[in-house]
């Protein structure tokens, strides 16, 4: 079993800067990728930004530029730096990873972390 643990998400104010960490912990072989997707109230889910071990990036193109995803592979651990928020990145925010525990890979996600961003 494989368990994606979120943190660094809470209230900031427009303009300012959130760093959430989700590390994975559990039977890990290995992780080919992690990532980050969003949901916001009475919306769908959405891609923000993955990241391959090898270290390959890629974001929806909302988030280019204000968004940056990174990974630790001894930590196995993926970070999302947010800067310049702005109101309508209020969401939960989701890690995902594609892990291999024995023969095969299997997706996992984590429990979420809120993210509100409000004057």
């Amino acid at each position: 079993q494989v368990q994606l643990v979120e943190s660094g998400g809470g209230w900031v104010q427009p303009g300012g800067s959130l760093r959430l960490s989700c590390q994975a912990s559990g039977t890990i072989v290995s992780i080919n990728a992690m990532g980050w997707y969003r949901q916001a109230p009475g919306k769908q889910r959405e891609l923000v930004a993955t990241v391959t071990s090898g270290g390959s990036t890629n974001y929806a193109d909302s988030f280019q530029g204000r968004f940056t995803i990174s990974g630790d592979n001894a930590k196995n651990t993926v970070y999302l730096q947010m800067n310049s928020l702005k109101p309508e990145d209020t969401a939960v925010y989701y890690c995902t990873a594609d892990v291999i525990t024995g023969p095969y890979e299997y997706n996992y996600w984590g429990q979420g972390t809120q993210v509100t961003v409000s004057s």
